[in-house]
C-alpha cells in the first residue's frame, strides 16, 4: 500500500482541518468516504471541508511577494523608530 494513503486517517483529516489546510483535509476525507460510504459523519466532515476550501481565497505566491516586502519594510521602520526613542530617552 502507498505510504501516503496509510496516513489517510480521520485523525490526520482533523489535524489538517484544525490547521486550515482544507484541500488536504478534503483529499483525506474523500479517501475515507470511499472506504466507508455509510459513515455520515465523514460525509458531513467532507462537505464542511469542501465549503471552507471554496471560501478560502486563492492566493498565489506572486501576490504574496509585495505583501512580504511591505511587511519587512514596516518591521524595519518600527526598529528604526524604537532606536530613535531609545536615543531620545538618553538625551
Amino acid at each position: 500500500m502507498n505510504q501516503q494513503v496509510d496516513i489517510y486517517t480521520e485523525t490526520m483529516a482533523k489535524v489538517y482541518t484544525d490547521q486550515g489546510h482544507w484541500a488536504k483535509a478534503v483529499e483525506i476525507y474523500q479517501h475515507l468516504v470511499q472506504k466507508e460510504p455509510q459513515r455520515q459523519d465523514l460525509i458531513d466532515a467532507l462537505e464542511h471541508a469542501r465549503q471552507k476550501m471554496e471560501k478560502q481565497p486563492d492566493t498565489r505566491p506572486e501576490e504574496l511577494v509585495p505583501l512580504f516586502r511591505e511587511w519587512i519594510e514596516l518591521l524595519l521602520q518600527q526598529e528604526k523608530l524604537e532606536r530613535l526613542k531609545k536615543l531620545r530617552n538618553k538625551l
